[in-house]
């Protein structure tokens, strides 16, 4: 295998963080609309850390968005 081929395959093991990070996300927003269902004067408490969780696992995408940015650099 080429060092092209391999940095396509690494660009693309990158970015499936994206596909875990939706997941994440899905599952952070749906335990909060549960949460505030069963207890909706508890939603402010519980929207700050909501928004502390989302911004950690969008952190992961965005890491691996940069990854595969520096590696179709390197690819050149």
């Amino acid at each position: 295998m080429d060092s092209a081929s391999a940095a396509l395959i690494g660009m693309g093991i990158a970015a499936a963080g994206f596909a875990g990070s939706g997941i994440g996300i899905g599952y952070i927003f749906g335990k909060m609309i549960e949460s505030v269902a069963r207890q909706p004067q508890a939603e402010a408490k519980i929207g700050k850390y909501m928004w502390i969780g989302f911004a950690l696992v969008e952190a992961i995408a965005l890491y691996g968005l940069v990854i595969a940015f520096i590696i179709m650099g390197l690819r050149k």
